[in-house]
């Protein structure tokens, strides 16, 4: 449309640049001067937190790949030594984690936005098989990044999701064996997977230029699905849609700030805090939220190859959407039988995401088989016949005759919901046949918790009584204890407790290895010299405790995880723990326990080797049994002082984080206000908001 000023540089070296190189002149045409429709709703938003989010993992996956170690031996301890030691780490490593996350919620959306609006219809049919690339660039990029932590998850996903290749005929052993750069997944794994998932986000970013060039030249589809027809149809970009993209896009962010700061491991499994181990299998590997739909569709059919060729096709088919739905009306608004089976297929999609969070068993599978049908007719069946019987509404005159008529509001109540349900129905939780742990209250807990000092100590005191001769805290340093948030101890104090200990020297002339006294920059010793050696004593390896509050939680159920992201419920390991720790009993008269066992009715299975690890009288001063301060040493006291201690050790800097959400929050809030009025006066002009 004409009726946009052009770019005039206004002085002598901007026009001798012009002349040579507009570069001025490019970014005027494209992202100041370029005309947009004046309808565009807040769902067109998306597109530029799209662009926000690809940066900001770019930027943080950059400084990740600085301080990670792609090694099988190495890899899990290197993700804790960035949360831990480098400065901000932590940061960045939730940052990127749930970067991801938004990064899939923002694709969805604006996928679903395209559907509903008939975005992929002509003449912008590349736009969208571009979008429909980005979208499973995007899912090897994700699935790759997943892979890195090597935890349990990750290992387990990548054996899984790798082993599907060999399904293809022919060729599919062979491409199986180059994954895995041997004949099972491993240390080169590991090595292609982390260059891979380096450079694939540079690649997404080349497609995204163009996408946006596509879509520069076909111009922006709009609610009403019409071309704009004169100049009062469309507006410049800057400050019109650039204002009101910079608002949505600082609500958005708000929410991002929520995950990051409050729920950051809410999204994720707390298997993958147990380091990759390929003799034990989880009970029910679960990929990341986003993979979950696809996931069930895979496991919808029990012939392998059969899944895999599903799997690929419930994105591929996405493709070649302009040619299956003909219907010559695009929007939803005016197609009011394509609305009804656009929102039959949107929670067809949802069902399957919570299908694929749950165990390929009995009613599930007959379920996602159903669904998955009904996913593949909505585009093969129904599209088809809609596009030839369907009778639409009648189309406006103009994109100005019918920009103050329409109220998106319902349909942003029901996305909101949708999408809440998406993300909390599928969130994973840990299956277990035991009893449900008690909710506990603790300090750190909520928006403004700090860990309580006296508590850490005593808690400190209970591990190394009770705990550190099975159980060892390697991944935390001595001079951890004197940090900022933690214990409390001063640096003095937390040399006294290192000199306590002994740790391998260097070698010294000879190439013997001797012990020596442990120093603040040392961290405390595993309580065996190697595997076997904890084996030949326990028949078994007692794991390490520096993270187990996140390696370890519970199911919630429905409707209570959705409530947890909302009142920041993060502590169900630290209630586990506790539970656990005090949930030994005499079992049922209908159960014997297995030799060399004990009964717990908190622990999957109930029966555990470990026997009751804390009694009255375990802690006593002066003969009693109290604690230095003089808290009585009960066992649900120490569980809960152990528990706590152990949850510092796990998140080091949570009252760093959460102290530093806090003035984020302020700030976006104040923000987002400050933009919504600019928005309100910059649009008033034009009689809209």
């Amino acid at each position: 449309m004409s009726g946009h000023p052009t770019y005039q540089p206004q002085n002598a070296f901007m026009k001798w640049m012009e002349a040579r190189l507009p570069i001025a002149g490019l970014v005027h045409s494209s992202f100041i001067a370029y005309p947009v429709p004046r309808n565009l709703n807040y769902w067109w938003t998306f597109g530029g937190i799209l662009a926000f989010m690809l940066a900001a993992q770019i930027v943080t996956g950059v400084v990740l790949a600085m301080h990670y170690t792609p090694h099988v031996d190495l890899a899990f301890n290197s993700v804790e030594h960035i949360m831990r030691d480098v400065n901000f780490g932590w940061l960045l490593r939730y940052l990127h984690a749930n970067g991801a996350s938004m990064f899939f919620l923002a694709g969805y959306i604006h996928m679903f936005r395209g559907m509903y609006y008939g975005s992929y219809k002509e003449p912008r049919e590349v736009l969208w098989i571009l979008g429909v690339i980005l979208l499973l660039l995007m899912i090897m990029t994700g699935f790759m990044g997943y892979v890195l932590p090597w935890g349990q998850m990750s290992y387990w996903a990548a054996v899984v999701i790798t082993n599907l290749f060999s399904a293809i005929p022919i060729v599919g052993e062979s491409i199986t064996q180059w994954l895995w750069g041997g004949f099972a997944v491993g240390n080169p794994t590991l090595n292609r997977f982390y260059a891979l998932h380096y450079l694939l986000p540079f690649v997404i970013a080349g497609v995204v230029v163009l996408h946006i060039w596509a879509l520069h030249v076909v111009g922006q589809n709009n609610p009403d699905g019409i071309e704009p027809r004169q100049d009062s149809d469309t507006v410049a970009f800057t400050p019109y849609a650039t204002i009101k993209d910079g608002f949505f896009m600082s609500v958005f962010m708000i929410l991002f700030a929520w995950f990051v700061f409050y729920v950051p491991n809410y999204l994720g499994h707390p298997d993958n805090y147990i380091p990759a181990n390929p003799a034990v299998t989880p009970t029910h590997i679960v990929p990341e939220w986003y993979y979950l739909p696809f996931y069930a569709i895979l496991r919808a059919v029990p012939n392998k190859l059969g899944g895999v060729a599903l799997l690929g096709s419930a994105i591929v088919i996405l493709a070649f959407l302009p040619w299956l739905d003909r219907s010559k009306v695009r929007s939803a608004r005016y197609r009011p039988r394509y609305r009804f089976f656009f929102w039959l297929f949107f929670i067809t999609c949802v069902g399957l995401g919570w299908l694929g969070s749950k165990p390929a068993e009995g009613v599930y599978v007959y379920a996602a088989r159903a669904l998955t049908i009904y996913y593949f007719a909505h585009f093969l069946v129904i599209l088809p016949l809609l596009g030839r019987y369907e009778k639409p509404l009648p189309l406006p005159g103009s994109i100005t005759e019918s920009v103050l008529k329409r109220s998106g509001a319902a349909a942003v109540i029901v996305f909101a919901v949708m999408l809440a349900g998406l993300v909390g129905l599928s969130s994973p939780g840990v299956a277990a046949e035991a009893d449900t742990p008690t909710k506990q209250k603790w300090s750190f807990a909520g928006m403004f918790g700090k860990f309580d000092r006296g508590q850490l100590q005593r808690g400190f005191r209970v591990y190394r009584e009770v705990c550190q001769t099975c159980h060892g805290l390697t991944l935390v340093a001595f001079r951890n204890l004197a940090d900022p948030g933690g214990p409390g101890f001063s640096s003095a104090q937390a040399a006294a407790v290192a000199a306590e200990y002994q740790v391998p020297a260097e070698p010294d002339d000879q190439g013997e290895v001797k012990d020596r006294a442990a120093r603040l920059a040392d961290r405390f010793p595993a309580p065996f010299k190697n595997d076997n050696q904890a084996r030949a004593r326990y028949n078994a390896v007692p794991p390490d405790l520096s993270v187990i509050v996140k390696a370890r939680g519970y199911d919630r159920g429905f409707p209570y995880f959705i409530f947890d992201l909302f009142t920041q419920y993060q502590e169900q390991g630290a209630d586990y723990l506790v539970s656990l720790l005090t949930g030994y009993a005499d079992p049922p008269k209908d159960l014997t326990a297995p030799p060399g066992t004990f009964y717990n009715k908190y622990f999957p299975g109930h029966f555990l080797a470990m026997p009751p690890p804390l009694t009255d009288g375990r802690i006593t001063t002066d003969g009693k049994p109290v604690y230095d301060d003089g808290t009585p040493a009960t066992v649900d006291q120490m569980a809960r002082d152990v528990t706590a201690f152990l949850m510092w050790t796990a998140e080091p800097h949570l009252e760093a984080r959460k102290r530093i959400g806090l003035q984020v929050f302020i700030f976006l809030l104040v923000f987002s206000g400050l933009l919504y009025f600019t928005k309100k006066k910059v649009w008033k002009s034009l009689g809209a908001h």
